[in-house]
């Protein structure tokens, strides 16, 4: 009975990585307007969570639960990134709760940076927007460093997880390792100086032949979007050696959060000075039918710097649609280099 089940799993495996192969490389402009105006968030409500005291506040990710919603985000305060946690009842208004990953003396590797992003939201577009569990833990991927100041030294992703309540201020048990490097020796000509956000999902399918996908940017001269794989959300291995999605030699294509809407997955992401006619940031999205192959949208950004909290900078993409309207939460930055986290959203609210 053990070989048959073994048979029966490595048939499956096959079955599902051949037919990822058989699925289209490229998704047509008609599909791609669909999802644009399904997604387009064109009215600004302004600052949710405002920087206050010299803190700048970045990288949204939120979740639901138990009837209210989360918000997890970074801090910035000159030393490094802590991590925070947020309630709302309504997406509208925030209440901020406390840390979940601060600075420590107890590592080699992360003391100074601890920037978290949520892994394992529910990624049905309209859906639950709950955080699934993986081996009794929940999961948070972060972007880890032990340099101080903005962004300093060498940058990895870690991997956080908790046993108690997502929802409660609470310090999250990390990896004692990154999960990845730009030392390692896989490390490719686009990611082998320093790696940023990263965003994992779980792919029921295995359309990479693994369930759980990670995406990330990282610099080698600019900063692309690549991907690592894994079976049980703590090893983990790149996958390929070339990014899914760049544009050039300059500039930023970055922090990726990845919903699907119908047959799609759909990629929101931000650029950044591609080709010196846009010297702001502005939140993008791209579509794929197999997670590794990405067609990317040229048309009208989803959103850019229009008002006097992000006329610098409107960037970095988190995205809910609930009830029938979609909440497209970015951190904002102004030209006094003020940084919070603001809404926009599909209609008027």
């Amino acid at each position: 009975m053990a070989r048959l089940a073994f048979i029966i799993a490595a048939a499956t495996l096959l079955c599902v990585v051949g037919c990822s192969k058989d699925l289209p490389q490229v998704v047509p402009q008609e599909e791609m307007e669909k999802v644009f105006e399904e997604v387009k968030t064109p009215f600004k409500r302004g600052l949710v969570i405002p920087g206050r005291d010299g803190l700048a506040a970045d990288s949204p990710s939120v979740f639901h639960k138990d009837g209210k919603w989360y918000m997890v985000y970074i801090i910035f305060d000159g030393r490094g990134y802590e991590t925070w946690l947020a309630e709302s009842v309504d997406l509208l208004e925030w209440k901020t709760l406390g840390r979940i990953m601060s600075y420590s003396e107890d590592s080699d590797w992360d003391v100074n940076q601890k920037a978290g992003y949520l892994a394992l939201v529910d990624p049905k577009w309209g859906g639950s927007y709950e955080l699934e569990k993986y081996d009794g833990k929940y999961w948070m991927s972060y972007l880890g460093g032990d340099a101080s100041g903005y962004e300093s030294g060498v940058l990895s992703p870690g991997m956080a997880y908790t046993t108690g309540n997502p929802t409660e201020p609470h310090e999250w048990s990390r990896l004692d390792k990154p999960i990845i490097s730009p030392k390692d020796p896989d490390a490719s000509w686009w990611d082998n100086v320093k790696i940023y956000k990263n965003s994992v999902i779980r792919d029921p399918r295995n359309l990479t032949g693994h369930p759980f996908v990670m995406y990330y940017n990282a610099k080698g001269n600019a900063e692309r979007i690549g991907m690592a794989v894994s079976d049980n959300m703590v090893s983990w291995k790149r996958l390929g050696s070339d990014p899914v999605l760049e544009h050039g030699n300059r500039g930023i294509t970055g922090d990726a959060h990845v919903q699907r809407i119908g047959k799609l997955w759909v990629m929101f992401y931000f650029g950044f000075n591609w080709d010196n006619t846009r010297t702001y940031a502005w939140d993008s999205f791209a579509c794929s039918y197999d997670l590794v192959h990405w067609t990317d949208w040229t048309g009208e950004p989803l959103i850019k710097p229009s008002e006097p909290f992000d006329n610098r900078y409107a960037h970095k993409p988190c995205m809910v649609k609930w009830k029938g309207t979609v909440y497209h939460f970015y951190c904002a930055v102004n030209q006094d280099d003020n940084r919070g986290i603001a809404l926009a959203t599909s209609k008027e609210l």
